[in-house]
């Protein structure tokens, strides 16, 4: 089985950073996994002193044969 990854950043905002729009993160969401992306894994970059600068969300779907 081959997959492919996409790599998904999102920008941050709050005075520490960290907050995501929800509902911009949903509707990003439900559109990839009507394409058949999977979320893997999530994780927040650190820009120092516990500020959050992106919030990094990687997806996986099976490659389709061609």
């Amino acid at each position: 089985m081959e997959w492919e990854y996409k790599v998904v950043p999102l920008g941050t905002s709050g005075f520490l950073g960290g907050k995501v729009e929800v509902s911009q993160l949903e509707a990003l969401m439900n559109n990839l996994g009507r394409d058949g992306w999977e979320l893997g894994s999530a994780f927040g970059t650190n820009e120092g002193y516990g500020r959050s600068r992106d919030v990094v969300l990687l997806f996986k779907r099976q490659r389709k044969k061609t």
